[in-house]
């Protein structure tokens, strides 16, 4: 009998010193191990990512982004996904797009008439507003990584506002050197980005209207106050004050 109780205690102490050792030390090709980080040219998908908020910190448009890595309309990624990017060290940026303007064409004054091409249908333009009230201490510059867009000083939690009508495609504060970020998109070209704020009054998939208070304006810096503001044509950073309205 003492012989058989010997046994069972034995048996019961090598089975739980086996749950402990396995509960600390994952086997081999169990996933518990960190994923190895981010090559040249490529990015791991963390936590709170989405296609547009990391095309943005590329200079990427989001179906560029998307096509590179062959995903489709819903555009779902997971964590831990690697994503091709393009090497912004190798690319050229590129110019902000200039209005188009259609001229009617104009017969000539003499001879046989000829046919002329009636001039393809424009799209109605987006209308911008500003973003927040207050006085622009930082311009942008083309080429510059650190200047991207404006910064529109103010007080702190004042309203920020959608520039135009859109969706939010990305609500969060992964995206280093912004803050907590909002991203619209108005069409299929055009993106506005809102970093540095306090607090965000809006969730990914939310339709909002232009003048809709998005969030609430943050500090870049302590004791300065200010609304970072970009807008993005096919991915790139253009100069908002050349479609904002004068004031």
């Amino acid at each position: 009998m003492k012989t058989l109780t010997r046994i069972v205690l034995v048996s019961m102490l090598l089975f739980l010193a086996g749950c402990a050792s396995s509960s600390r030390f994952p086997a081999a090709g169990s996933g518990g191990a960190a994923p190895s980080p981010a090559g040249a040219g490529e990015h791991v998908v963390r936590p709170g990512d989405t296609l547009y908020s990391i095309a943005v910190a590329n200079d990427m448009d989001f179906r560029q982004l998307a096509a590179l890595n062959g995903i489709r309309p819903p555009y779902t990624i997971q964590v831990g996904q690697r994503l091709r990017v393009v090497d912004r060290s190798s690319s050229r940026p590129k110019p902000d797009p200039e209005p188009k303007v259609v001229k009617k064409p104009v017969p000539p004054k003499t001879g046989a008439p000829v046919k002329t091409t009636p001039p393809p249908p424009t799209r109605l333009p987006i209308t911008w507003r500003w973003p927040t009230v207050g006085k622009v201490v930082g311009r942008f510059v083309a080429g510059d990584a650190t200047r991207k867009g404006v910064d529109i000083a103010g007080r702190l939690g004042q309203p920020v506002l959608a520039a135009a009508d859109g969706e939010v495609v990305y609500s969060g504060s992964g995206l280093p050197g912004y803050g907590k970020l909002v991203i619209l998109k108005h069409s299929h070209n055009y993106l506005s980005a809102y970093g540095y704020n306090q607090a965000l009054l809006v969730d990914e998939g939310q339709q909002v209207k232009a003048g809709q208070t998005i969030a609430r304006m943050g500090q870049a810096e302590v004791g300065k106050s200010r609304l970072h503001f970009e807008i993005r044509y096919d991915g790139k950073p253009v100069d908002p004050l050349r479609y904002l309205p004068k004031r």
